[in-house]
């Protein structure tokens, strides 16, 4: 069995990848987001997290202020060799259409919604970039008994990462980054 060489755009630029180059990847590669300068592909998503992350994002913003804007799967630029992709985020900066990625001081909160593929990254390695890249609100989404939990945290100043506030299942209540109650059992059920 052959295998089919590499196309010339999958092979790292000499210094290797940085944040500006996932922005130069022809329209036919697939998705990637940029960790500790490597590229890692998005696996295809399950039906339980692709629903959460709409219905989520839908909830977050009915309840967001109207100067921030809600986004799914938008990169943010954390440094030269880091552009992760939350699954969900709240800016404080309008959309353009043509925008690929956010700066982390417009991030208002970030969610990440945990994958058997994904989970490593998702508790571990993203909640220190973006706390060290001073975004304020982490939520992490687990599936516990087929439905989703969040765990809430917040930026410690004095620290410099981020203290859990919450563990919310069926009901998120939480007063910041601004009054949220949403009703939890809506998103995974019909």
């Amino acid at each position: 069995m052959t295998s089919e060489p590499l196309p010339d755009w999958f092979h790292p630029p000499p210094g290797g990848w940085t944040a500006d180059d996932l922005d130069r990847l022809p329209p036919s590669a697939p998705r990637f987001e940029l960790i500790d300068g490597a590229l890692v592909m998005r696996s295809p998503q399950t039906s339980f997290h692709s629903r959460v992350m709409r219905r989520l994002a839908n909830a977050i913003e009915v309840a967001a202020p109207h100067h921030l804007w809600v986004e799914v799967e938008m990169t943010v630029r954390l440094g030269e060799r880091q552009r992760p992709e939350p699954d969900v985020l709240v800016v404080d900066a309008p959309p353009r259409d043509d925008r690929t990625s956010y700066l982390p001081e417009e991030v208002v909160l970030v969610v990440e919604i945990v994958s058997e593929e994904s989970a490593v990254r998702d508790r571990e390695t993203k909640p220190l970039k973006y706390a060290k890249a001073g975004i304020r609100h982490f939520w992490r989404v687990e599936k516990e008994n087929r439905a989703p939990v969040v765990h809430v945290y917040e930026l410690d100043d004095t620290t410099g990462s981020y203290v859990p506030t919450g563990i919310h299942r069926d009901k998120l209540v939480v007063p910041v980054p601004f009054p949220m109650e949403i009703d939890l059992t809506t998103l995974y059920r019909r």
